[in-house]
């Protein structure tokens, strides 16, 4: 099931494009949220609570809660809830509050 209405972005799905997470290639459209293009893919989980570590899925869906935070192509605590997919971006999840490398 694709998420094809946002409650705060309006989606205007471009061409098909590749990105990857966790190491593996899927594809998404361009303009669609990246947590769009995860829940397309199958993929609930988007991160771990930081103190029992039990699994997160999306939950505000507009960038307030922080229950999609990732690390997208390096930068930590990025929200994906409302961050635009484009070719060639390399998710991965967060473990913990997100450091810089």
């Amino acid at each position: 099931m694709r998420i094809d209405r946002h409650p705060i972005l309006d989606f205007t799905t471009g061409d098909k494009v590749k990105f990857t997470f966790e190491g593996r290639e899927l594809e998404g459209y361009e303009g669609e949220t990246i947590a769009a293009a995860l829940h397309a893919a199958g993929i609930r989980v988007m991160r771990e609570s930081g103190h029992l570590h039990r699994p997160r899925g999306l939950f505000c869906n507009i960038g307030n809660c922080s229950s999609c935070l990732m690390v997208v192509n390096g930068e930590p605590n990025v929200r994906i809830c409302v961050e635009r997919l484009r070719e060639g971006m390399v998710v991965e999840t967060q473990k913990g509050k997100g450091e810089l490398k």
